[in-house]
């Protein structure tokens, strides 16, 4: 494993010098090993932040053998984004340890947790608490169907801001807002700016981001890190264009 400092550092370094991220989202079960290669070298001409890896229903068991191939093949930081907490690989930098907290659903609040506790510490993989908040995509996503958990309503801004800020008062480290996989249009910049202006913590965003147009506004409107997967399953080349839109925004040029 690459010794670098702990992802969360990097994640609070970037946000205090304004420096906007870029993490790709692969999804073990969409994708082979020709694409895995190619991938991984778009990212690095790219200069993607993050890989992130993971999805709401793995049903292959490539989850392992993919990431200590990316680990092997790539300096990028490796963070796995569990569509369940009993998820779980070693073979990566950080594990966003995902609590949901716009559901009412308390096993995915902390039921699950409890579960895959014991194996997450003895992992020995970096743990980031997060306060994930599934937004209303208009379209219903398979993490809204499999966490049985109606998600937040598009134009309730004040409900997500509440939502996240007592995420962050209840110590969470990391708020990650997602209108889910192939939603049919991503979290309003309105709703972004609200509740990046009431919380300290960085601030993920996913969901419906299809371009390098949608990426830059949503970067604007206060997201620290983007994170772009479906579309880039379809069309590899994007990653290019919505990394240098998402950076194109830092204050800073250094890497």
């Amino acid at each position: 494993m690459h010794a670098h400092q702990p992802v969360y550092t990097t994640f609070c370094e970037n946000k205090q010098k304004g420096k906007k991220a870029f993490a790709v989202l692969i999804d073990p079960d969409n994708i082979d090993l020709d694409r895995l290669n190619r991938l991984i070298e778009l990212s690095e001409a790219a200069q993607v932040d993050y890989l992130l890896i993971g999805g709401s229903l793995i049903i292959t068991d490539h989850l392992d053998a993919y990431c200590q191939y990316i680990k092997q093949h790539t300096p990028i930081p490796l963070i796995l984004f569990p569509g369940s907490p009993t998820q779980l690989t070693r073979h990566v930098d950080a594990l966003l340890y995902l609590s949901l907290i716009s559901g009412r659903n308390a096993d995915l609040l902390i039921g699950q947790h409890v579960l895959s506790a014991a194996a997450v510490r003895q992992s020995g993989v970096e743990v980031i608490p997060t306060g994930y908040m599934v937004i209303d995509g208009g379209v219903p996503t398979t993490v809204s169907y499999i966490s049985n958990a109606a998600p937040i309503p598009a134009d309730k801004d004040d409900i997500a801001m509440c939502t996240a800020l007592a995420g962050e008062m209840l110590g969470k480290k990391l708020i990650y807002m997602d209108a889910g996989s192939g939603a049919r249009y991503p979290i309003s910049e309105r709703m972004l700016r609200r509740v990046a202006e009431n919380i300290s913590l960085p601030l993920v965003v996913g969901g419906g981001i299809r371009n390098p147009e949608m990426a830059y506004r949503m970067a604007s409107a206060g997201a620290d890190i983007i994170v772009v997967g479906n579309a880039i399953e379809k069309d590899q080349e994007l990653i290019r264009d919505i990394a240098s839109a998402v950076h194109s925004l830092s204050h800073t040029t250094v890497r």
